[in-house]
């Protein structure tokens, strides 16, 4: 059976997904669904034939993506085979997981299981086995503060990993590709030294980083022929979901299957390119297509203005008296402070719903950049009219959550040594969150349980004030008798509270018996006793417990392999292993605590979707890289912020010195003229990207003046000028 290799490329919503998606089952019904060694069919390979069916490797771009794609699979083949659908890091990682042992032989490792490291904590421990050069200000990388200098030396390793860059390599591009940043060759060498530490010292500690995995696939495995003698035995074919937002070492895997006599199929965006700046090279990718049969897809076929409006994406960017006038789909809120913006914007959301001319659900709020009071009054003003708003990916820290706050400040008083992390009123909000029972609301149809607390602020605050023992070594609630008055507290409260001391004691009596393994299982013990209470917990909040639980474990798992490590003949011990090797418990529950109050943990669980039932029922309400990485698209677009300049710059969405680790990169230093360019270029995706992801009716909502007071002269300026004054057209 010959068949050819697929290259589908096409603009936003024009079917490539479909395409690819007829295209698998095409190669399930021709029977290119079992590995070539499984072909046979005999009786004794009949349980494996079930065990090793999948021969199709499928990937998507992100992890939202793949969920979605592997359902469009299974539904189209009514679940008659089994999907596996990953995304590249996640094949990435699971190949490096299950040839572990092949990777310790090449590379002489000590025989250990290996543990992955979250980014939070591959930083955390990058920045204490680097603390003498971070103090010696060796490090001299352009940023705010300590954190973003770490964090963009390790972006360094990843991006070099992901090209397929050696480690080595790195003091040399970045000789010759920053040219804004005055710094001597020995400096860069130096960080390459760094890089080259911080592998060694994790690749010993059999801890691996997702920078450490894709080098490992990419050097180690697929250099390797059994590795390659497995891919051959394995897939037959490979389907690939929006490559534009891959990173190069999968062209390399890529390269390799079809050389080996595997058919592939890819869609390729040329508007997408979301994650440019973000280890994705997307020309490299495009590649491909000289080895496949290109089929090219026009028009979305779908209810959008992108046919009406992706033409004038370029043309009022290089001439703005082109645009005389826009459709009246393309209207916009135009006001002078942000605030006056912000109400008007949610204003008309409540009328249009109320109105019946469009459901909540249909309703998207874009902007580059959301900040806390965008989010706040915009779901507060649409929530209060009842309408529901969906934050896209909300990646709120942990520790905003108050029940988290109330679990970390419950830690600090069962284990000692911790009193100097905890305040009068740390513990005045344990009190409150603690103390919430469910009672059942007759308001409600179902009766839902609701949380009330029966320790309200004010009795918190007195009970803190007459029965709080600060001690830096061993704090503690009092009994309530201690507050003389205590009669005034009222029976809840009081049995709230001694319920509380009384969990205390038996916690911090069962934790010097050592009956308690780690700080892991006192705040499970918690969450079931305080809050859970057989009750149904918001989504947010279980989401927000689920992290914690997750972050937790993962920490003490990475705890445990520092302590216990045992170093070869002749190695020098790291600062990070004498500390933890010899240090009590309570201080890795202190480092924990910490963490958590920087903020870079979220709560994004996995799996972090809901049910379809409740999946989608409100506003929806994301950044621009957020809505274009989910790949989502709504009747009704509101783009919040439509003159800032935020539109035509890459922001958090580009990590320092991308552009140097991509394959097509010249050598030469990157110029202020190849900035401008690229952000034109940027802006013009973004912009034939959301085209096509609006059906109906688009509103450009427009401020003089930016949350801090300057003007706003962004480049969508003349679009929001050439639109139709929703507020002009109502006078």
């Amino acid at each position: 059976m010959l068949l050819t290799s697929l290259w589908i490329v096409g603009s936003t919503r024009s079917g490539k997904t479909a395409r690819l998606v007829a295209q698998f089952c095409q190669w399930v019904e021709a029977g290119l669904g079992r590995s070539p060694q499984l072909s046979r069919s005999t009786p004794r390979r009949t349980w494996r034939d079930r065990q090793m069916a999948p021969a199709i490797l499928v990937l998507a771009a992100n992890d939202d993506n793949r969920r979605s794609f592997a359902d469009r699979l299974t539904a189209a083949l009514q679940g008659r085979y089994p999907v596996l659908c990953k995304t590249p890091l996640g094949f990435f990682q699971d190949e490096v997981m299950l040839f572990w042992p092949l990777i310790i032989k090449r590379l002489n490792l000590r025989a250990q299981f290996p543990v992955r490291l979250r980014p939070e904590t591959e930083q955390e421990l990058a920045t204490q086995l680097w603390r003498d050069n971070l103090d010696n200000d060796l490090l001299q990388l352009p940023g705010a503060n300590e954190s973003v200098r770490v964090r963009r030396l390790l972006d360094l390793f990843q991006l070099a990993a992901v090209s397929g860059t050696p480690v080595e390599d790195i003091p040399s591009i970045l000789a010759e590709g920053v040219v804004e940043l005055e710094k001597t060759p020995e400096l860069w060498q130096s960080i390459g030294q760094l890089l080259l530490d911080w592998r060694h010292w994790c690749l010993e500690r059999g801890l691996l980083t997702y920078g450490i995995i894709c080098e490992l696939y990419w050097h180690e495995l697929l250099s390797d022929s059994t590795y390659l003698e497995y891919l051959s035995q394995r897939y037959r074919a490979v389907l690939a979901d929006d490559v534009d937002d891959y990173p190069a070492i999968a062209r390399d895997l890529f390269e390799i299957l079809l050389d080996q006599g595997a058919v592939g199929a890819f869609s390729y965006n040329q508007d997408g390119e979301v994650r440019l700046g973000l280890n994705a090279d997307p020309n490299y990718l495009a590649g491909l297509a000289s080895r496949c049969q290109v089929e090219t897809l026009t028009g979305s076929g779908n209810d959008s203005l992108a046919e009406e409006l992706s033409s004038l994406a370029i043309e009022f960017i290089s001439d703005p008296i082109v645009l005389s006038g826009l459709p009246e789909t393309v209207q916009s809120i135009q006001t002078t402070s942000r605030a006056q913006l912000l109400r008007q914007t949610a204003g008309a959301i409540v009328e249009a719903v109320k109105l019946g001319q469009v459901q909540p659900a249909d309703i998207a709020i874009i902007a580059p950049g959301l900040d806390a009071i965008a989010r706040y009054t915009l779901t507060e003003i649409l929530t209060s009219q009842g309408i529901p708003v969906e934050p896209l990916n909300d990646q709120r820290p942990l520790i905003s959550s108050p029940m988290i706050r109330a679990l970390l400040t419950l830690l600090a008083l069962v284990y000692p040594g911790l009193g100097r992390l905890v305040d009068r009123d740390a513990i005045a909000e344990m009190l409150v969150i603690l103390s919430r029972k469910p009672e059942l609301s007759t308001e409600t149809p179902e009766n839902s349980p609701l949380s009330t607390p029966y320790i309200d602020p004010v009795r918190a605050g007195l009970l803190v004030d007459h029965c709080y023992s600060p001690d830096p070594e061993h704090p503690r609630l009092l009994s309530v008798e201690t507050f003389a008055r205590w009669d005034r507290l009222g029976h809840r409260a009081t049995t709230a509270y001694t319920e509380i001391v009384e969990w205390l004691e038996v916690q911090r009596e069962q934790q010097q018996q050592r009956l308690v393994p780690s700080c892991v299982a006192v705040l499970d013990r918690a969450i079931q006793k305080f809050l859970w209470n057989g009750s149904h917990l918001p989504y947010e909040q279980l989401a927000a417990l689920r992290e914690l639980m997750e972050t937790a474990q993962h920490y003490w798992e990475v705890d445990g392999r520092l302590r216990k490590v045992s170093l070869r003949e002749g190695e020098t011990i790291t600062p990070i292993t004498s500390i933890r090797r010899n240090a009590p418990a309570h201080t890795t529950i202190a480092q924990f605590i910490q963490l958590l109050r920087c903020g870079t943990i979220t709560a994004n669980p996995y799996p972090v979707r809901r049910l379809p039932a409740v999946a989608h029922n409100g506003v929806t309400l994301a950044t621009i890289f957020q809505y274009r990485a989910y790949r989502s698209f709504h009747p009704w677009h509101f783009w919040l912020d439509a003159g800032s300049h935020l539109w035509s710059i890459g922001g958090a969405a580009t990590l320092f010195a991308a552009p140097l680790f991509l394959k097509d990169w010249s050598g030469r230093p990157l110029t202020e003229e190849d900035k401008i360019k690229a952000d034109e270029e940027r802006l013009q995706r973004i912009l034939r990207d959301l085209f096509g992801r609006v059906g109906q009716r688009l509103y450009l909502c427009h401020s003089d003046l930016a949350v801090n007071g300057n003007e706003q002269t962004g480049p969508l300026l003349t679009l929001v000028h050439a639109s139709v004054d929703l507020a002009a057209e109502v006078v």
